[in-house]
């Protein structure tokens, strides 16, 4: 079977978890924490339903997972004021500590999968990715 560009970036994406797990976890991080605190530093406030849909999960399997980040002190419910019976999510101090800590970890791992590509490679990879987002976002709609 011929290699094509999406066995190419599910292998690229694959192998880039692999290197940045491996970095995470001499701080303690696992996979699934490290996707949630991720995501909900981009959208501290959501809620729940709205977290585990961006993640792709069922939305009992991210309580849980959130249960464990609050025991862990990195993650904090808050009452939502427009609905009693929804959580709105919040990062802590600890969390924010420890993104600060991850942040060069993926750095280095995006450098270390684009080492050998030019500026301008990097930013025609970006340019097709994003294309490719946006032709498969407008035919999901």
């Amino acid at each position: 079977m011929d290699e094509n560009v999406a066995m190419l970036m599910a292998q690229v994406a694959r192998l880039m978890r692999r290197a940045f797990d491996e970095k995470a976890r001499t701080i303690g991080v696992t996979r699934p924490q490290w996707q949630v605190l991720s995501l909900l530093a981009m959208n501290e406030g959501i809620n729940q339903g709205g977290l585990a849909e961006m993640l792709e999960v069922e939305p009992i399997t991210l309580g849980r997972m959130v249960d464990r980040l609050q025991d862990a002190q990195l993650v904090e419910r808050r009452a939502d004021p427009a609905d009693r019976r929804a959580w709105r999510l919040y990062l802590t101090d600890k969390a924010h500590g420890l993104l600060e800590q991850m942040r060069p970890m993926a750095m280095e791992t995006m450098d270390s999968a684009q080492d050998g590509l030019s500026a301008d490679q990097r930013e025609a990879l970006m340019a097709a990715m994003r294309q490719m987002r946006a032709n498969l976002t407008r035919k999901a709609i």
